[in-house]
């Protein structure tokens, strides 16, 4: 049976204890004198879960760890026979062919344990499966050994799956009685699966931690952290054979670059929002509110690619044409002094990006703060203005700067804007006129193309990628920070 066919009947035989248990306790209830602890649908839910929970759980246990033990026992036979091939590529390559063995028809497979390579290529070319040139005959045995491993797992996965179910089934139709606590269980059960929901925020960020971490200290034990973290030049050549020339990975020009283009994204796109934010909240009438409001989220599905192509072929453009037309009506020289690639150029259209996500969050905050205080500030006389001034934006403003907090991680965070129009130079500038490039930008080069992760051009990377995550840790600590103490005061 299939994983998803075994899931299936699970859920059935599931569904059949859910109307078995709460038949049988409604039988109960109807019985004089007797009263359940518990409702009837209570249960069915009772059954239901012990039917379930533990036959998914042992299926998926058994779907992750029986494939490392196939790996394994090849690794090991693997192990024992000669060849030139590295062992990881000898491995994925028994994988290939067994997954090709397996689509054969059953009378095409006989016969297959002296079958050589040389005899199976044309028969797998025929179904459109190639093989691998390094693909040796020793590797026939062995995928004929992993489909007959995968094929005894998966019969077994059967059987103690659906035995498990079936035995949770017995176990809670036989438990069920007039005092049976199966509301309490129930619970219990829910209360689990939300807290593995909430728990998976904490693994997930555990697992990219250390998903970094490993690789950035194989990285700092190649590189000096100082070279890194202070260094102004970023080179990051490949060596030559035999060269030792590592090349240069100073953070400071990405940094700058990341912090700039966040920077003036964040002033172009704070001021709009907000103030479209308020204008929505508390100025609008609700025809003008209902389509103004979805128009501006529609900026939040553009893709950003699309963003980068208007930065490139548009915005960029304009700013380089308009400088020149400037610098000639002032001089007389029509020499542009604004690159078509540059932090403005960035930051502007980022900012365009970023607009719907301050406005749309801030709008929501804003029309969440209680309208007694609206009534108590226009009681005492204050115009509707001063009451958005000094009433509604202190209240709103823990809100307010988790938006921008959300704002400002998406901005750090942005590729594909950046590389378009901004470039990929790493340069320290105050001028917003020139281009510079984030610490995305450059993760993103050294992940492409053949990766070599005994080479610190490559491990770089990874450097870069935990350095903006502790980036991000900051900003989230201060902001938390900031929203707790004017939260008390406004609370």
């Amino acid at each position: 049976m299939s994983t998803l066919s075994i899931v299936a009947t699970v859920l059935l035989i599931a569904l059949a204890g859910y109307f078995m248990g709460r038949a049988r306790a409604m039988r109960l209830s109807g019985e004089e004198g007797v009263k359940l602890h518990s409702r009837p649908v209570y249960h069915g839910s009772y059954v239901f879960s012990f039917v379930a929970v533990p036959a998914i759980a042992l299926l998926a246990a058994w779907v992750a760890f029986a494939p490392v033990l196939t790996a394994n026992d090849i690794s090991g036979r693997l192990a024992e026979v000669e060849t030139t091939l590295p062992p990881h590529l000898a491995a994925n390559m028994v994988s290939s062919l067994a997954a090709g063995i397996r689509v054969l028809p059953d009378d095409e497979k006989q016969n297959l344990d002296t079958a050589t390579v040389a005899e199976l290529r044309p028969i797998l070319q025929r179904r459109g499966i190639p093989l691998a040139a390094e693909t040796q005959d020793f590797m026939v045995p062995l995928a004929l050994r992993q489909i007959a491993l995968d094929d005894y797992s998966r019969l077994g996965m059967s059987i103690a799956v659906l035995a498990v179910a079936v035995a949770g089934l017995v176990f809670a139709l036989s438990r069920i009685h007039r005092r049976l606590r199966a509301r309490n269980a129930v619970e219990g059960v829910v209360r689990g699966f939300l807290i593995l929901a909430s728990s998976l925020a904490i693994l997930t960020t555990v697992g990219i931690v250390f998903s970094m971490l490993f690789e950035s200290l194989d990285f700092f034990s190649r590189i000096p952290p100082a070279d890194f973290f202070f260094g102004t030049v970023w080179e990051p050549r490949f060596a030559a054979a035999g060269s030792t020339v590592q090349g240069q990975f100073g953070l400071i020009p990405l940094l700058l670059g990341t912090l700039y283009i966040g920077f003036v994204a964040m002033l172009f796109a704070v001021p709009v929002g907000l103030f479209a934010a308020i204008y929505m909240a508390e100025y609008a009438s609700n025809p003008v509110r209902a389509f103004v409001k979805p128009l501006l989220e529609v900026l939040a599905g553009i893709p950003t690619i699309v963003y980068g192509f208007f930065a490139l072929i548009t915005v960029g453009p304009f700013l380089r044409d308009l400088s020149a037309q400037l610098a000639g009506l002032a001089t007389g020289d029509y020499t542009a002094f604004i690159q078509a690639q540059s932090v403005l150029t960035a930051g502007l259209v980022m900012g365009i990006m970023l607009i719907p996500f301050v406005s749309s969050l801030s709008d929501d905050i804003i029309t969440a703060v209680p309208g007694s205080l609206r009534d108590g500030s226009l009681g005492l006389g204050a115009t509707r203005s001063e009451t958005i001034k000094r009433v509604v934006l202190p209240a709103a403003l823990p809100g307010i700067v988790s938006a921008l907090l959300l704002t400002a991680s998406r901005a750090i965070g942005e590729t594909m804007i950046v590389v378009l129009a901004a470039g990929i130079a790493a340069n320290i500038t105050i001028n917003p006129f020139e281009a510079m490039t984030t610490v995305t930008i450059k993760i993103v080069s050294q992940l492409t193309g053949d990766l070599d992760f005994t080479s610190p051009q490559s491990l770089v990377a990874f450097a870069l990628g935990i350095t903006l995550f502790v980036m991000t840790l900051i900003l989230n600590v201060v902001a938390l920070y900031i929203v707790r103490k004017y939260r008390e005061q406004y609370d």
